[in-house]
């Protein structure tokens, strides 16, 4: 297994990369091109090798994050390393996880190769996992509480008519929700959240 690959950026393509290490070139598959440094500066991707009857394939990724979260994405029936390449290239980790708690099939379905089941798919057999492997956690390092699904999609809903973002309404109801909390109380406390 390579656990990483560090050396110099030579070439850049659309999905791809070639890193020089030590004079060898590695191929590496790549979502995040645009986030990459310059050509010919020092780049370390931790990657993930996929073997099957037509080769290897290596799949690269600036943080640990990424490659835990591509891992979690290819653990899913029907989810292969390009769309979950593709899913990581389109959302970030915090964005899936935030997804996957509040069930938002829809914000899921934005990446490419992804429809309406197959985000449907990610929600159900992603739920569970991202509880026990401890990865429902935010950005800013709030654990997910267990909270029913329609409390947290009407503050939802109340946060995003009020004109806040996706994102962050996403994330202040994720940081204040508690076990068992009602609707109105994550607005309040979501709300507190934001106004800092």
């Amino acid at each position: 297994m390579i656990a990483y690959v560090k050396g110099i950026l030579t070439i850049v393509n659309d999905q791809s990369v070639v890193v020089d290490v030590g004079g060898v070139g590695y191929l590496v598959n790549i979502s995040t091109v645009s986030r990459l440094p310059a050509r010919n500066s020092d780049i370390q991707l931790f990657t993930y090798l996929q073997t099957s009857e037509s080769g290897q394939s290596l799949y690269g990724f600036l943080t640990q994050e990424e490659l835990k979260m591509f891992t979690l994405l290819i653990s899913v029936s029907g989810i292969g390393p390009k769309v979950a390449s593709g899913i990581l290239g389109a959302l970030s980790p915090q964005d899936i996880v935030m997804a996957i708690v509040a069930e938002d099939a829809a914000l899921l379905s934005r990446a490419p190769g992804v429809g309406k089941k197959t985000a449907e798919r990610l929600l159900l057999e992603l739920r569970d996992k991202i509880k026990t492997e401890g990865s429902a956690v935010t950005s800013s390092g709030a654990a997910t509480a267990i909270v029913p699904k329609g409390e947290k999609q009407d503050a939802m809903d109340a946060l995003l008519a009020l004109g806040y973002g996706r994102t962050e309404a996403m994330q202040a109801i994720l940081e204040v929700a508690e076990d068992g909390m009602a609707a109105d109380t994550l607005i309040r406390l979501a709300l507190r959240k934001l106004a800092r």
